[in-house]
C-alpha cells in the first residue's frame, strides 16, 4: 500500500481529534501516522470490551463512532472480547468486587455483541479476538514476570482503588491483575493506539508500561467523554434506567432522544454524529424542537434504517405533539375479580400492576404520584382513584400505551 491510500496526517489529525478527551500522547500519534503513511501499513487501533451485558447503549457507540473513524482513515481496528478478562471483573468505577461472571454468561453475551457492532463498525474489515487466546497460555512464570513491572504504588494510582483502600473496603488480590491482563493485551498484539472512555485512562495507561517493559513502543492512549443518560447528569447506564439501547424499538429510541434536555442534545451532536461543523453551526440557528428532531431522526436511522427513523417521527408526532392515539396499541383484559374491584370499578394503581405496567403497587403509586398517568387523556394524580368497566387508554410514563379492558368477574 502507498501512501496515497492514506489522508494527509493533520486531516487525519483533525478527525481523530474530533469527540475526544485526551489523547496521550499527541506527537507520538503524529508519527505514528507519518509512519503509517509513508510505509503504506495501517496502525493498528485496539478497543477491549468485557462482555459483561448482552445489550449495547448510545453510551457504547461514543468509543465505537472513533473506531469508525480510525477504520475509515484506512486503518486496521481490532475488537477484543475479553472473555478472559470478564473471569476477573472489570472493577473500574467500582465501590466493592464485581462479580465474576461465567464461561456460559460470557459466550452468551459475546455473541450479542458482534450483530451490534455492525451497526457502527463495518464488521467485514474488523478483526475480534478473545483475549483468552493469549491470556490462557500464560504460566505461572509469565504471570509473576508481567506483574514485576508494575509496583502496588503504581496500581493505587487508580481513583477507585486508592478511594476503596482508603475507605477500608475489600480489594481483593485478583482484581490487581485486570489492568495487568488488559495491558497485556496490547502487547500480544503489538498495538499502535488503544480507546477506551476516560475512565479507562488507567488501564491504558498501564498498556503503555507494560510494552515499553516489553521492549514495545508504547501504544497511544486515546480516551473519548463518558456520555451522559437522558438525565442529564450520571452516566449512561442500564442499571439507572437512564440509557437508550440500540437494539430498542425504534419509536423508543426516537422519543428517548427527544425526552433529552436542550443542553444535552448538543452535547448528543458532538459525541453520537459525524455532521459537519458547518451543519451543526447552522443546526444551532434553528428551533431547539427542530434540532432535536433532526437528531432523533438521524440516531434512530442508524440503528434501524431511514424508513424506521421516519415512522417513528410520524409516531411522536402523533401521539405526543398532535395527541392523538398511538397505532398498534396492545390490549389488555382483565376482570374485576383479578384486582379486587367492585361490580363496577376497581382501583387503578391495582389495575396498572396487573396490566404489567409496573411491579408493585409502590411502584404504581410514585408513577401516579409523578403525573405519569393518563386515563383516556386525562392526568390522574390522586393514588386511590380508580376507572370504571370497560374500555380505557392508558399511559404509563412517555411512551407506554395500552388499551385496558376492565370487564366483568
Amino acid at each position: 500500500m502507498s501512501s496515497a491510500h492514506f489522508a494527509d496526517v493533520d486531516e487525519q489529525l483533525r478527525i481523530i481529534r474530533r469527540g475526544t478527551a485526551e489523547i496521550v500522547v499527541e506527537a507520538e500519534l503524529r508519527q505514528k501516522l507519518e509512519r503509517s503513511r509513508t510505509t503504506g501499513t495501517p496502525l493498528l487501533v485496539k478497543l477491549g470490551l468485557d462482555p459483561t451485558a448482552p445489550d449495547l447503549h448510545l453510551g457504547h457507540t461514543v468509543v465505537l463512532r472513533k473506531m469508525r473513524d480510525f477504520q475509515d482513515l484506512g486503518h486496521q481496528i481490532v475488537v477484543i472480547i475479553g472473555d478472559f478478562t470478564g473471569l476477573i471483573g472489570d472493577p473500574t468505577g467500582r465501590s466493592e468486587t464485581r462479580k465474576p461472571l461465567t464461561w456460559d454468561e460470557i459466550r452468551a453475551n459475546a455473541e450479542t455483541y458482534r450483530a451490534q457492532l455492525g451497526k457502527v463498525l463495518d464488521m467485514a474489515r474488523v478483526r475480534v479476538e478473545f483475549n483468552s487466546t493469549w491470556l490462557s497460555r500464560l504460566t505461572f512464570e509469565d504471570l509473576i514476570r508481567q506483574t514485576a513491572h508494575l509496583t502496588v504504588a503504581r496500581i493505587l494510582q487508580r481513583e477507585d482503588f486508592a478511594a476503596r483502600y482508603a475507605a477500608g473496603r475489600a480489594i481483593s488480590l485478583h482484581e490487581f491483575l485486570y489492568p495487568i491482563a488488559q495491558a497485556y493485551d496490547s502487547v500480544a498484539l503489538r498495538a499502535d493506539v488503544e480507546l477506551g472512555g476516560t475512565d479507562q485512562t488507567f488501564n491504558l495507561l498501564v498498556g503503555r508500561d507494560l510494552q515499553r517493559a516489553n521492549g514495545q513502543a508504547p501504544q497511544i492512549a486515546l480516551t473519548v467523554p463518558i456520555l451522559e443518560g437522558l438525565d442529564g447528569v450520571q452516566k449512561m447506564s442500564k442499571s439507572l434506567g437512564n440509557y437508550v439501547g440500540i437494539n430498542e424499538p425504534p419509536a423508543d429510541v426516537y422519543g428517548k432522544v427527544m425526552s433529552v434536555s436542550d443542553a444535552l442534545m448538543w452535547r448528543y451532536v458532538e459525541l453520537l454524529t459525524r455532521w459537519p461543523e458547518a451543519d451543526i453551526a447552522a443546526l444551532r440557528r434553528e428551533h431547539p424542537m427542530d434540532a432535536k428532531k433532526r437528531l432523533a431522526h438521524a440516531i434512530t436511522a442508524m440503528y434501524h434504517g431511514e424508513s424506521s427513523a421516519t415512522d417513528a417521527q410520524a409516531h411522536f408526532e402523533r401521539v405526543f405533539q398532535k395527541r392523538e392515539d398511538p397505532d398498534a396499541i396492545e390490549e389488555v383484559s382483565i376482570t374485576l375479580g383479578q384486582v379486587g374491584g367492585s361490580r363496577e370499578r376497581a382501583q387503578l394503581v391495582r389495575v396498572l400492576v396487573a396490566t404489567g405496567y409496573v411491579t408493585s403497587h409502590g411502584e404504581a403509586r410514585r408513577m401516579i404520584q409523578q403525573g405519569a398517568v393518563d386515563v383516556d387523556g386525562q392526568r390522574v394524580s390522586d393514588v386511590n382513584a380508580s376507572i370504571v368497566a370497560g374500555s380505557h387508554l392508558v399511559r404509563v410514563g412517555k411512551r407506554q400505551f395500552k388499551r385496558v379492558v376492565l370487564g366483568a368477574s
